[in-house]
Formats: structure tokens, sequence, C-alpha cells
């Protein structure tokens, strides 16, 4: 029976990571339900209750309102289909949904190795006012996996990471790697300011400093965490087409890291200016190490991108990675991680 009782254990573990971060519901291990439901008692169905819609993220940071009933419905169905005694708790939980008003914001929360969870206030649409950035795309997820299994290349460094959105690999850095500062930056006010506002959602203090490139704001000392010991961390406002070599000089990174920015030829040219600007600003001597992380949905603008960095000097090779899921992104999509060579 101990075989059986894990099994079911990982299944529902299965379901709170995927639910809490709000994937799409095709995605979800309906069919392994299904096949469980046939040789256990439907009451597994509450055990994914309690991990799912009753979890306490779930409870204090729910995802939409649209998502929670359509999950609740397909629960629902697929236990109807076992022709087994109706689950109140079920009903009750759908019921409770129906009385919600939807709103153009949710929340997405995912579970640390370390036992922690990160939480992201996001918008419900994909592209919302002008811009893709104020969503979680999967090469942030795939990336934040990479740092947690690689934090020596971070540990007790200053970090900056271009194009940042709304921060969950910066902020999953923050948490599990031990980085000695983190400076987040984007360019659009409307991500800025929900980036800030998930620092925050996640215990953490904004840095109060004059830098040329960045609008720092400092949190009230009452939101600090008592006792808390993580990174220095800003938020820089930076402009890939007017930033300027001296400007990044000012931030002294150790390590440059990115997520999907590499999906335009226009934003693609933008980022090799910013990158030869970068191969001249060296922090204790020496040039940044930096990491790209993207999917590749178009193989001519992965192309384009390595051709452009060949014509300015800057070389690239392929970190070999190996997909854990510490996270839950598509393990189908083709997502690389490149490290350039300044």
């Amino acid at each position: 029976m101990e075989p059986v009782r894990q099994d079911g254990r990982a299944l529902a573990l299965r379901f709170q990571a995927r639910f809490l971060a709000a994937r799409p519901l095709g995605s979800l291990p309906w069919a392994d339900l299904e096949q469980k439901l046939k040789n256990s008692d439907s009451l597994f169905l509450l055990d994914i209750l309690q991990k799912t819609i009753l979890h306490p993220l779930s409870m204090k940071y729910p995802p939409s309102v649209k998502y929670r009933r359509c999950f609740l419905a397909e629960l629902i169905k697929k236990h109807e289909s076992t022709a087994a005694e109706p689950l109140d708790e079920l009903y009750e939980a759908l019921a409770d949904t129906l009385f919600k008003e939807e709103s153009t914001h949710c929340y997405k929360s995912y579970l640390l190795p370390t036992g922690e969870s990160i939480t992201l206030s996001e918008t419900v649409a994909i592209i919302s006012q002008g811009t893709t950035g104020l969503v979680t795309w999967d090469a942030a997820l795939y990336l934040a996996e990479w740092a947690i299994e690689n934090s020596t290349v971070l540990n007790n460094r200053t970090v900056l990471e271009l194009g940042s959105g709304i921060g969950l690999t910066g902020i999953v850095i923050s948490k599990a790697c031990n980085p000695k500062a983190y400076i987040f930056s984007d360019y659009h006010q409307c991500v800025l300011e929900q980036l800030k506002e998930n620092i925050y959602l996640n215990g953490f203090v904004l840095e109060s400093e004059d830098m040329n490139c960045t609008k720092m704001q400092s949190r009230d000392q009452t939101a600090k965490r008592v006792g808390f010991q993580g990174p220095k961390v800003a938020v820089a406002e930076l402009d890939w087409e007017s930033v300027t070599q001296e400007q990044l000089w000012e931030l002294h990174p150790d390590v440059v890291i990115a997520a999907d920015v590499v999906y335009d030829p226009e934003v693609t040219l933008s980022l090799i200016g910013v990158l030869q600007k970068l191969s001249a600003s060296k922090a204790n001597g020496k040039n940044p190490e930096i990491y790209i992380a993207f999917t590749i949905r178009n193989p001519d603008t992965y192309h384009l991108f390595q051709t452009e960095l060949g014509k300015v000097g800057i070389g690239w090779h392929v970190i070999p990675t190996e997909k854990k899921n510490l996270f839950p992104y598509d393990t189908h999509s083709d997502i690389t991680i490149l490290q350039l060579l300044l």
C-alpha cells in the first residue's frame, strides 16, 4: 500500500504546483487522476482540494476567479464519472467562486525547494497596456530553475537582470541563491510599478540609492521583515536605447542575466547595443558573466541574435542543462540558456 500512497501524494503535489502557478488547465495531470480514481477512494479528491483551492497560499493570494471556477468544474466532472457519493466540499468550493467578481489581476505562487514560496501579482491578459511584460514567461521559470541548481554562480555577487518583467527570476534568486545585491531593471512604467509591488509582496525592501539610470524607491521601514538578512535589492529604470556605458558601469554587475528578451528583431538589436556597453563595464577588473535564457519560437530571430553577437565580437556557447521541473513550465518548449563571452 505504501507505493500507492506515495503515488497519490506525488500526483496531488503535481496538481498543487500547477494550480498555484495557474498553469493552463489542459496541462494538469487529469488523465493520471482518472486512472487514480479507478483504483482508489474518491476521497482522494479532497486531498487535491486541500492542496489547491484550500491551500493557504491560494486562500490568501488566489488565482483568477475564472481559473478556480474552471478547475473546480473539471474536478467535479472527474468525481461524477466515478459514480461515487457526491462530495459536498467540492460543490461548496465551486459555489463560493460563483459569487466572486473577476479582476484584471490575479496571483500566481511558486514553491521553492527551500520550503519557502514566492507569489506574484500578474495581469490576467497576456498583452496588457501595450506590453507583454506583465505576465511570467516560461524562460523566466527555466532560468530561475537553472539559478537554483547553479547558485554558486550567483553567491555573494552583484547581479543585474535585463528586462526583469514582473520579477519572478530575480525574486527566486534573491531568496534562494544568496547574491550580494540584485538589480532588477525594465523600462515600461506599468511593468516597473508591478515589479516593485511584487518585490514588496515577497518581503524585500528596495534600496534608496542615487544612480543615474535608476529610480529607486525606499519602502517604509515598518515593511521590513524582522531580522531579514537578504541581499540589497534595487530597481533600475533602464532604457536600452539611451543607457550609457557610464550608467552601466555605476551598477558594477558581476553577473548579468535576462530571460525571454530575444523575441523580436528590433528588441534584439537594442539588446546587442547594451551588451556591447557591458563588455566595457568591468566589475573588479573583470567583464561580467552574462547568461541569456529564451524560448526559441522563431529560429530566424535566434540566428539573428547569434549573427549580431558575432558582428560585435561577442562569443557564446549553450549551457548544458537538465530540466528538473522545480517550476511548472512547459517541458516541451525549446528553451535555451546561452553564456555570452565578452
